[in-house]
């Protein structure tokens, strides 16, 4: 029976220790290098399209996957997952695939889709345009850490392609099985605070977008991405014409502590 990656995490998530972690981010890797193999470009990827079965990963809904060299006009995706120069108006490419995947392996370690708690708004546009990203799970290993950062650089030159990618997941995943009991002692110590969320299928499905007048992408500041996660009121340049947009960025104001990092079975 197929299962996607985000129903797979919720059930599962409180189980998965980072060697699992690892190797499921590995299949997924895999599985979107063989698209860029043909010359194709998914344009779509989020945890909804990722499918399990009989314990191997593949990816779905191919229905805007096309030629590398004819561009999509529409900006079409889940705001959370869609790469910083899309959202702004630029072509799809094989980087704005690879962004998809960092914001998969950031949901891959916490367990949360990426901004599960912010409306998927102009805000939320304005905010991942200004290089805001989801808060690093705590605990996170430090090359697993660094290669997702490398990936969602607001500067697409700066992300691996598919392939390089493919190999440093290949080294981290050797690492991590030479280095087990050291990874499962951090797993056990780790905690992380985060909002309950519910799945909400109209919230968490891939929409047609329109955004104007944004400015060029770039990566915020330590001091910016800290006041945005400790949800202190930090304000971007706002284009005038902004009131044209839904501004609500409301969260949620129930929270609980959850493991993000679990004791092996």
């Amino acid at each position: 029976m197929n299962i996607d990656l985000r129903k797979y995490l919720q059930q599962n998530h409180n189980q998965l220790i980072w060697k699992e972690k690892i190797q499921i981010t590995a299949e997924i890797i895999d599985a979107l290098s063989k698209i860029h193999n043909e010359n194709a470009i998914h344009r779509d990827l989020h945890s909804g399209n990722i499918l399990s079965k009989s314990g191997r990963v593949f990816i779905s809904d191919l229905g805007f996957c096309g030629p590398a060299n004819k561009p999509l006009k529409s900006i079409y995706g889940n705001l959370p997952y869609i790469a910083p120069e899309v959202i702004i108006g630029k072509e799809q490419t094989f980087k704005s695939d690879v962004y998809s995947i960092a914001m998969l392996m950031w949901e891959i370690s916490s367990g949360q889709p990426p901004f599960y708690n912010y409306e998927h708004d102009y805000d939320l546009a304005m905010n991942i345009v200004n290089g805001i990203r989801p808060k690093i799970v705590p605990g996170t290993p430090l090359e697993y850490k660094n290669l997702m950062k490398q990936c969602w650089d607001a500067n697409p030159s700066k992300r691996p392609d598919i392939f390089t990618l493919g190999d440093k997941m290949r080294e981290i995943n050797y690492f991590n099985q030479t280095k087990s009991s050291e990874l499962s002692q951090l797993e056990e110590n780790n905690n992380f605070e985060m909002e309950n969320y519910t799945s909400n299928s109209k919230l968490f499905t891939s929409k047609l977008h329109q955004f104007d007048n944004f400015p060029e992408p770039r990566n915020a500041t330590e001091e910016e991405q800290e006041a945005f996660h400790s949800n202190k009121s930090y304000n971007f340049h706002i284009p005038d014409n902004s009131n044209d947009f839904n501004k609500s960025n409301s969260k949620k104001n129930s929270t609980s502590k959850i493991n993000s990092l679990f004791k092996s079975n």
